[in-house]
């Protein structure tokens, strides 16, 4: 690596993939996804569902047609907040301790702990 070039820094997120969120901003504000996959360096996500693009593909090979292809973009993961399934509500999340010493993720409106 040279010298002006930095190395990529990694971020830590409140969420991790498989999570149910909900998007709290932007043009897909409401709409709730799980999460496909996690961007770490760049701090986004990617979720189901939510900020859909359209992709034209040109012709691979003689005789073929293009096509226009769609999909999901990724979104910082600030504009998503978790979500609960069962209480249909969107929360903000804290750490805590299970009995047996392990650290675990929990809803804080609902006490959901999201970790298994």
């Amino acid at each position: 690596m040279s010298k002006t070039q930095k190395a990529p820094q990694r971020y830590r997120m409140h969420v991790k993939a498989g999570d149910t969120v909900q998007v709290i901003s932007g043009k897909d504000k409401g709409k709730v996804g799980e999460i496909l996959k996690t961007i770490p360096s760049e701090s986004r996500v990617v979720v189901k569902g939510v900020n859909i693009r359209t992709k034209h593909v040109k012709p691979q090979q003689e005789g073929e047609s293009g096509q226009i292809t769609t999909y999901e973009a990724p979104i910082h993961s600030s504009k998503v907040m978790l979500y609960s399934v069962k209480e249909k509500i969107a929360s903000r999340i804290c750490y805590t301790f299970t009995d047996d010493g392990r650290k675990v993720r929990m809803l804080k409106k609902t006490g959901e702990i999201l970790d298994k």
